[in-house]
């Protein structure tokens, strides 16, 4: 019996024990790549004190864990076999190369584009990237170009994979030493079900086995505050738990009845206001990366000495100026949906949702029906950056992209990675425009306060610089804007016309401490102008790009039922002034009192409006207002996704 157990003894060294110092060296690898993410991303991230670490760090074992596990699983599973061929030499190298090859990608690769990719969506690389790969033709070209701009990441991701193929062969593997068969089966079948029971458990965050496991919004128990969530996740993980996440789930907190009493999308208008703007042409900007902080007019106290958006702050002056409005998304593919069709993207951009694979009666179907036009201009290449297929799905009739533009304009310097540049492109569409026949709907999205954030030859030079890369971008699109208005304002259609300005997100460089909050990066300019100032004063509580559809129909004097998940904030006082959006995961909803944080189960934070740098946490379950927002943001939560995993998006 003794002699047994010494070989039993031998043989988990050499098998399970060895198992765990390979998967060790994974977790060593995701450790520094954390510490480089945090190193790269610490001005959007905030400092750090020695009383978060612990919290973080035991996140970070978790969620390390999870993706380890996640990743590994078949090299685990095929390490643990109970049969005496996995000690043959070729089987041995097979899992050498599986090992490294996927780690390399997975744990090494995967992560230190994490670094990278953070400061420009605000998340972590999940599966819906994997379809902007896929259909998205430029992003090998940024790709390049970032990797290039990071250098010191390359080399980084080098020297973590030449130290996982040298302390791999450190850890060799010896044959066991256990002769007799039925003990050999029964020792190696009992290692790998425990084995197969730690994986279940990792990946659930070491709870109870039929618990749900972890998800991406997890993040946030173990951090202070949201941003700092994002630096104990790694991949695989997000990757794989985001895998069918187009699959909404469906959260139940209230029965059909409360739901309906207290939140419709289906809207009757009743106009409580004239309809200053009814029979205008429509013309919506779509403005890329036009954060509130870029703007004088509307954040003086950051741009004592001047905004970078001179232009639009002229014309706020002159207009209808939305001073406290939000994204309600990120990216560009989620602005689309809240602006044409008041439908807001949170976990998942309802663009790449199956549900959008439908008629959707969005503001350029509507109008469309009303008699007019409805034209869509972007200056990349068709369908690019999936705008083409969605806007076809709401009603655009007509879509101008790059090659309509090289149709006119052939040769010349005019573009860059991205598209043709704002000053040459906005040209093109005001001769576009003028080519209409009134009245039309057209939307126009710029393109050149985006990264790679270059500019043509000679403009760098005489934009102002700012504190950040992007900023004598965002001037060279509102120069680009008042050459636009320039010419358009010698055209008959400009003077009868209603014109619209909204970002699409926050910019991903933010110069602001405030705008780094996970309020403060979902603050954008928003207002509309029309020439003859028939549309002027300024709206002071909080608004959404998902308002922007049902107010514009107010505005223009439309009266029949429509669907939008947004407010008519002129004509509709009994739906409540509220911001729900999806920060890192996690619901941000937003009065003008308050800022609430929700992560699906439970409020994480509250913030009063007044603490722009949110500070000091107040959240009190207690608390009447907090209370009431939660039951407000629920309310929306279950309407939205019922009726997006019903397809339930028209009126009936």
């Amino acid at each position: 019996m003794l002699k047994l157990s010494q070989k039993i003894k031998k043989f988990l060294q050499n098998d399970f024990t060895v198992l765990l110092l390979r998967l060790l060296l994974l977790y060593i690898c995701v450790f520094v790549t954390q510490v480089a993410f945090y190193g790269y991303n610490r001005v959007l991230l905030g400092s750090l004190t020695w009383s978060e670490i612990p919290s973080l760090l035991l996140g970070s074992f978790k969620f390390s864990t999870a993706s380890i596990f996640y990743l590994n699983a078949p090299f685990i599973f095929l390490s643990l076999l109970p049969f005496h061929f996995r000690e043959n030499e070729k089987y041995q190298k097979g899992l050498r190369w599986l090992y490294l090859i996927s780690n390399s990608i997975g744990i090494v690769v995967l992560n230190l584009a994490d670094v990278i990719y953070y400061r420009y969506a605000f998340k972590r690389i999940t599966l819906e990237e994997m379809h902007f790969f896929r259909e998205n033709d430029n992003t090998f070209g940024i790709l390049f170009k970032s990797m290039g701009e990071n250098w010191y990441l390359l080399l980084l991701a080098v020297a973590l994979i030449v130290f996982l193929v040298f302390a791999y062969k450190k850890i060799k593997y010896h044959p066991t030493e256990i002769q007799n068969k039925k003990a050999y089966y029964v020792v190696c079948s009992f290692i790998l079900v425990f084995s197969v029971l730690i994986w279940m458990l990792g990946i659930r965050s070491f709870v109870d086995i039929k618990a749900r496991p972890i998800t991406i919004a997890n993040a946030a128990y173990y951090a202070k505050s949201l941003q700092k969530g994002s630096m104990v996740l790694s991949n695989p993980f997000c990757i794989f738990r985001t895998i069918g996440v187009r699959q909404m789930d469906m959260p139940v907190y209230y029965d059909d009845a409360e739901v309906a009493k207290c939140f419709t999308p289906y809207h009757d208008p009743k106009l409580l206001n004239p309809a200053v703007a009814e029979g205008k042409n429509v013309v919506l900007f779509v403005l890329e990366s036009f954060s509130r902080e870029h703007s004088q007019y509307l954040a003086p106290h950051l741009n004592p000495q001047g905004g970078f958006t001179p232009f639009l702050d002229s014309l706020m002056q002159e207009g209808l100026v939305f001073t406290n409005a939000f994204a309600n998304g990120v990216k560009s593919i989620e602005a689309l949906p809240s602006v044409l069709t008041s439908i807001p993207s949170y976990r998942t951009p309802f663009a790449l949702s199956p549900q959008t694979l439908t008629d959707l009666d969005g503001l350029p179907r509507l109008l469309a029906n009303q008699g007019y036009g409805t034209y869509f201009f972007c200056g990349t290449h068709a369908n690019q950056m999936g705008f083409e297929a969605f806007c076809h799905l709401c009603g655009v009739e007509h879509f101008f992209n790059r090659t309509d533009f090289e149709k006119h304009h052939p040769g010349g310097k005019n573009a860059n990675i991205w598209g043709i540049w704002d000053m040459p492109f906005l040209q093109y569409v005001a001769e576009e425009l003028d080519r209409l026949d009134t009245p039309f709907f057209s939307t126009v999205f710029t393109l050149s306060s985006h990264h790679p954030y270059d500019l043509p030859d000679g403009y760098m030079e005489k934009m102002p610089k700012g504190s950040t890369s992007v900023q004598p971008c965002v001037a060279y699109s509102d120069l680009s804007l008042r050459e636009f208005f320039k010419k358009a304002s010698k055209m008959p259609w400009f003077e009868n016309t209603l014109f619209i300005f909204v970002a699409d997100h926050v910019s991903p460089q933010m110069a602001a401490e405030e705008t780094r909050t996970p309020k403060g990066n979902t603050a954008i300019i928003y207002f509309m102008y029309t020439p003859d100032h028939s549309v002027r004063g300024r709206y002071e509580h909080v608004t959404q790009q998902i308002d922007i559809m049902p107010t514009i129909l107010g505005l223009m004097g439309y009266q029949k039922p429509y669907f939008a998940f947004g407010r008519d904030v002129f004509n509709e006082p009994e739906r409540r002034p509220m911001v729900l959006n999806c920060v890192n995961q996690t619901y941000q909803a937003l009065t003008d009192s308050l800022s609430l944080y929700f992560d699906g189960d439970r409020c994480l934070y509250a913030f009063s409006a007044d603490d722009t740098l949110q500070e000091r946490d107040i959240l009190n379950l207690d608390n009447a207002a907090q209370r009431s927002l939660e039951h407000d943001l629920k309310v929306r939560l279950q309407s939205y996704y019922s009726h997006v995993r019903k397809g339930e998006l028209r009126v009936r």
